[in-house]
């Protein structure tokens, strides 16, 4: 099937909650079709049925796959289904939330962070998007024109107390942008970052003295309110209007001006 033929999807990385979820409805919206990665245990399933739930309504196609998206078989799996569907990936978005929020030091040296524990973090949270980028363009699902979009937040550069995997991963995250979006500029592939502000979400309720940090954040921004997840949807559906691939390697802030004071 000749490229302009094929069917407009995006492709979520943690799509049943949080800023994958708002992304993945808003961009049904925008006439995308929906694919989707989540890891759920029956427990949690609910959210990922209402987001796919959703994206139907708005008569576009949700194709979802609840596994590690870390894992190399199951990724090859994905992309293999989405490379036998007439399929155009011209958004990607990576939104894997799932590290350790181990010290670095403790006191008892099994409370204190392993190396399987960091090193999983940041293949999870950072160098799984280097490998998903890598097989998306081997299967010919990445085209001129399309958009990679991976989520950072000021964790990259700050300090929070048991935080200090996932600053690793974010600030490695970051990297990696900058590397893809040149590699991938000649083919006309744009790779960014967008940096949240301190948002109320099921990742961030898991960090240890999140009240405090989420009272803080509210305190101090300069909009008088926390980020929510449809800040950063609002924000994807208009970059994803631009073919452009001028922009590209940037840490792009949503934060209302939070990074700024």
């Amino acid at each position: 099937m000749a490229e302009g033929m094929k069917d407009r999807w995006a492709l979520v990385l943690g799509v049943s909650s949080g800023f994958g979820a708002a992304a993945a409805v808003a961009l049904a919206g925008e006439g995308f079709h929906v694919a989707g990665v989540h890891l759920d245990r029956r427990s949690t399933m609910a959210g990922a049925v209402r987001v796919e739930d959703e994206i139907r309504r708005q008569g576009r196609e949700a194709l979802f796959f609840n596994l590690n998206a870390a894992d190399p078989g199951r990724r090859s799996e994905v992309i293999g289904t989405l490379a036998r569907r007439p399929a155009d990936i011209r958004l990607m978005l990576h939104s894997l939330a799932f590290g350790t929020l181990k010290p670095f030091l403790a006191e008892e040296s099994a409370s204190r962070i392993r190396p399987a524990d960091l090193n999983m973090t940041l293949e999870v949270m950072a160098h799984s998007l280097v490998y998903w980028t890598q097989e998306l363009r081997d299967a010919g699902l990445l085209t001129r024109g399309a958009q990679i979009y991976a989520m950072t937040s000021a964790g990259a550069r700050r300090v929070w107390p048991t935080y200090g995997a996932v600053s690793a991963a974010k600030a490695a995250l970051e990297a990696h942008v900058r590397q893809l979006a040149v590699e991938l500029a000649p083919e006309g592939i744009a790779v960014n970052a967008l940096q949240a502000g301190v948002t109320d979400t099921l990742a961030a309720r898991r960090i240890p003295g999140s009240d405090a940090m989420l009272a803080a954040a509210r305190a101090a921004n300069p909009g008088g309110r926390l980020t929510e997840p449809e800040d950063i949807a609002s924000v994807l559906v208009a970059l994803s209007r631009s073919a452009s691939a001028r922009m590209t390697g940037n840490i792009i802030r949503v934060d209302g001006g939070e990074d700024l004071v």
